[in-house]
């Protein structure tokens, strides 16, 4: 081979690697947006997971990709270690129909119509439609229809030039001595793996053996063994991604190196016991480009189906491959709120993630309101210490989710993800200063309970009525967060305003409790600011309702955010605000 068919070589992979990128990328995005999030909402059946692992591995043309996406799952907790290998045995399988993409490039043609079925013919074809929805359509879908097209036509097109790069290989001595060395099985194995674990794609390796294939000179011998070693190289980019994950995600990732492992010991094993057994006629025929696909997916069908019976045996190996290090010293006090980046590059599963962390903020801003009251009848140094400690972690609930949900926004995304994104950013603020205002009555039953004040029996019933329309009003809210329901936060913002009506009335009444000597000044201080943290709490209540309750209708304006809660004042706001008027009277 000359210079210029090695930097042929290196071009024609250079444009095959693109090519399955962007065909992966394009076909993940027209899929539509829950494609990644079924792997682990469907995936507590091992047969539905290898099945779902199979599908979404043949559709982002990646097996690392749904690999290190498991990573994640398991990482963030959004799934179970032995899920994750179910899903990862179906990867290994999906991964195989790359290589019968790949056989497309093999087409020929005659002369006259027949030249119609060529590959340069096809691929031609495909990329001038290609170019002409990705740069004339509006319809989104369409546009990455194109680029499909786009990175289909660039894969053939690298397929051909690796091809024409090793034609002049089929006419040297060298070549051909060295395919005769590769056919020793463990010198096989290792060029296939460390081949694959440099280029980092199973899929381009399986498809530059493939272009080898068209040479005529790799027999059976040869190509068996190097896709046993293709197959333990590809585990290296998940071994990557696994980088900085905890105790299960790098489990998983591992899981991913033994499972190619075992698979390529038992169908070598197998194969070379029954070969010196029986000596199989076909091991010394060259095989061609279809030949290659066929055992590789071969290969992968039988590692699966040998294999799935002993997840949970899979699951101990890779438990005593990677233990739990030792006990480490005591945890700090407040955790730190960590968010999985593997799920960036994928919205959906971003948006998924970031939404059950808020769910978990919003639950610990509701135990921090919970705390606060109750210090004021029952006060306790631990008690008042642990709402501030909820305080502080909700703060870094927010300061995390804030920078997260940002690195998000530069994505493409479609309208469901962009309203499930503006929800996200406005509702992190109103649980962060609802915890806020709990900490501070937290501090305003600290006072009482060093200055020892206490308020007149007036005025400990009107704080108990109010109190419970707050506790109601923060439930209200954070659980029609929690469940999306719409219907639910239309009863918060009525609510708010009969908090917001009490706090007045309770106002009036302590001044006229202080006109006749009843409370002090002292009183007077404490009081005010208690019903101020009280209202402000609904206020932030209203405000996660409001913002529910909009998205979904589709009047979302962040400059009318503020003003927006009269869009919801109709006949049913008079009911239910009757209704807790009459439930919430200071009579």
């Amino acid at each position: 081979m000359s210079f210029l068919n090695y930097i042929s070589l290196l071009a024609g992979l250079a444009f095959f690697l693109y090519g399955i990128t962007l065909m992966g990328d394009g076909l993940n995005l027209v899929a539509g947006d829950r494609l990644e999030s079924v792997l682990f909402r469907l995936t507590k059946n091992r047969a539905r997971g290898i099945l779902l692992g199979t599908l979404v591995t043949a559709v982002v043309q990646s097996s690392s990709a749904v690999s290190v996406m498991c990573v994640g799952f398991v990482n963030s907790g959004l799934m179970q270690f032995v899920q994750a290998v179910s899903v990862i045995l179906g990867s290994i399988l999906g991964t195989s129909v790359t290589g019968w993409i790949i056989c497309l490039s093999n087409l020929g043609g005659g002369g006259g119509w027949v030249e119609l079925l060529s590959t340069a013919a096809i691929t031609g074809v495909v990329a001038v439609i290609g170019i002409i929805l990705r740069k004339f359509s509006k319809n989104q879908t369409k546009r990455h229809f194109g680029d499909i097209l786009m990175g289909f036509a660039v894969l053939m097109f690298g397929m051909s030039t690796m091809s024409a790069a090793v034609e002049p290989l089929r006419y040297s001595e060298t070549f051909l001595q060295l395919m005769v060395s590769l056919s020793h099985p463990l010198l096989g194995f290792m060029v296939g793996a460390v081949f694959t674990a440099v280029i980092q794609s199973s899929a381009a390796a399986v498809g530059i053996l493939q272009a080898l294939s068209m040479t005529g000179a790799l027999s059976f011998a040869e190509a068996f063994p190097l896709l046993l070693g293709i197959a333990v190289g590809g585990a290296l980019p998940v071994l990557i991604g696994a980088l900085g994950a905890n105790l299960n995600g790098v489990r998983t990732a591992v899981a991913h190196l033994v499972i190619d492992v075992l698979g390529a010991l038992l169908c070598g094993c197998v194969f070379y016991a029954l070969h010196a057994i029986h000596p199989f006629a076909f091991v010394g025929r060259p095989v061609d480009i279809v030949d290659v696909a066929a055992m590789n997916t071969a290969f992968r069908f039988v590692t699966v189906l040998a294999l799935a019976p002993f997840i949970g045996a899979i699951e101990k190996l890779t438990d005593a491959l990677v233990r739990a290090p030792a006990a480490a010293p005591a945890e700090q006090k407040v955790p730190a709120v960590v968010l999985e980046e593997r799920f960036i590059r994928y919205p959906t599963l971003a948006l998924e993630h970031s939404r059950q962390r808020i769910v978990e903020m919003a639950e610990h801003a509701r135990e921090s309101l919970a705390g606060a009251i109750a210090l004021r009848g029952d006060y306790s140094e631990e008690g008042y210490l642990h709402v501030c400690d909820l305080e502080t972690l909700i703060d870094q609930y927010e300061d995390a989710l804030g920078s997260y949900l940002l690195r998000i926004t530069p994505t493409e995304l479609n309208a469901k993800q962009n309203e499930d994104l503006h929800k996200f950013l406005h509702t992190i603020t109103d649980f962060e200063r609802i915890s806020d205002h709990a900490r501070n009555l937290a501090e305003s039953a600290r006072e009482m309970f060093e200055k020892r004040i206490e308020f007149s029996q007036a005025s400990e019933r009107e704080l108990k009525v109010l109190s419970a329309a707050v506790t109601e009003v923060a439930d209200m809210a954070v659980n029609a967060f929690v469940a999306d329901d719409a219907e639910l936060a239309l009863q918060v913002e009525p609510l708010e305003d009969v908090i917001d009506s009490l706090c007045d009335e309770m106002r009036n009444h302590h001044v006229d409790r202080l006109q006749q000597g009843i409370c002090t000044l002292q009183h007077g201080f404490v009081f005010n600011d208690l019903l101020t943290n009280f209202e402000r709490v609904g206020d932030h209540c209203s405000n996660v309702a409001v913002a529910l309750i909009e998205i979904r209708q589709d009047l979302f304006d962040t400059h009318e955010y503020v003003d927006s809660l009269k869009l919801i004042k109709d006949e049913a706001f008079g009911k239910n605000y009757e209704r807790f008027r009459a439930k919430y009277s200071l009579d």
